[in-house]
């Protein structure tokens, strides 16, 4: 069952509200715009979280960041390696 919904009136630059239409293609614009908000509350609690992990731990290094997409990069071929065996 899909969340209850409700009519909103936003404002867009007009390139930016065309460009959204023709790719929210048969789900249309308001599903298209939905998704977009819904990944950036995402993002946007992601980050208070990592601020609330650095103000605890100290902030993250470079060398940290690129270890763990290293890490994440190693499992990514090793699942495409076992789906294509």
């Amino acid at each position: 069952m899909s969340e209850p919904t409700q009519k909103y009136s936003i404002t867009l630059p007009r390139d930016i509200a065309e460009a959204a239409r023709a790719r929210g293609g048969r789900s249309g614009l308001s599903s298209y715009v939905a998704t977009a908000v819904a990944r950036q509350l995402e993002r946007d609690q992601l980050n208070e979280l990592i601020a609330v992990a650095e103000a605890e731990h100290g902030p993250i290094t470079d060398e940290e960041i690129q270890a763990k997409r290293d890490l994440l990069l190693r499992a990514r071929e090793e699942q495409n390696g076992s789906s294509a065996a």
